[in-house]
């Protein structure tokens, strides 16, 4: 990865991102199916459709905070149910963190996710072990900046990112849901992985896949 990450190659990571939602609509609505609405994967591909077509439709923006505040604009209004503003919201808030204008680097990459998750704690209330979408988040950001101290690489922080968030999505398995409609399962959500902490994880293996390309621009 270059020692700045653009906005197009922001770009490319939400294409790659949007892509794989696609790829698991299915996976995604049995595991929603299981503990949920049955919605998740569907309305998480409608909102993909309408990323896909904004990020293609406009122009390279050069300024990485009006470049995030869009994509959550289309969230918002794309993705149907409880997903739409939840996601809207972690790129809302990624968005008011530290970049360069044009460009970020790899200590405002992890910024912005914490920056995200920090947003998303404030909305949804939820905390780990709640079985969501924090479960993997909070490990993935926990894990860049214990990396970043660590004066580790780009490649080595992101695949610790991705680590974390996989082994957080797997621990909603074993776990009660405390949130959202899951949780009026009580114990019976026991055994279930958790299709927004699925999701998630997706951000995080899209970016570790994206953003370690060399020449990645």
């Amino acid at each position: 990865m270059a020692q700045e990450i653009t906005t197009n190659q922001l770009r490319k990571w939400l294409l790659a991102y949007a892509a794989r939602i696609i790829e698991n609509e299915d996976h995604l609505t049995e595991l929603d199916t299981a503990i949920g609405d049955a919605d998740h994967g569907v309305n998480m591909r409608r909102g993909m459709g309408k990323l896909q077509e904004r990020l293609r439709d406009e122009g390279h923006s050069e300024d990485v905070s009006a470049f995030l505040r869009s994509v959550a604009m289309t969230l918002i209004s794309g993705v149907g149910g409880a997903a739409g503003p939840l996601y809207g919201t972690f790129f809302l808030r990624a968005a008011t963190s530290p970049t360069n204008g044009s460009s970020i680097d790899l200590e405002q990459l992890t910024q912005m996710f914490r920056y995200g998750l920090d947003g998303l704690q404030q909305r949804g209330k939820a905390q780990a072990d709640d079985k969501t979408m924090i479960d993997t988040i909070q490990p993935a950001v926990e894990a860049m900046e214990a990396a970043l101290a660590a004066h580790q690489s780009a490649a080595v922080v992101l695949a610790a990112a991705r680590q974390a968030a996989h082994l957080g999505m797997k621990h909603t398995i074993e776990i009660e849901a405390r949130k959202g409609r899951a949780s009026y399962l009580g114990p019976h959500s026991i055994g279930h992985q958790d299709p927004g902490a699925t999701s998630a994880y997706f951000l995080f293996e899209t970016a570790a896949e994206v953003f370690t390309i060399t020449g990645a621009d």
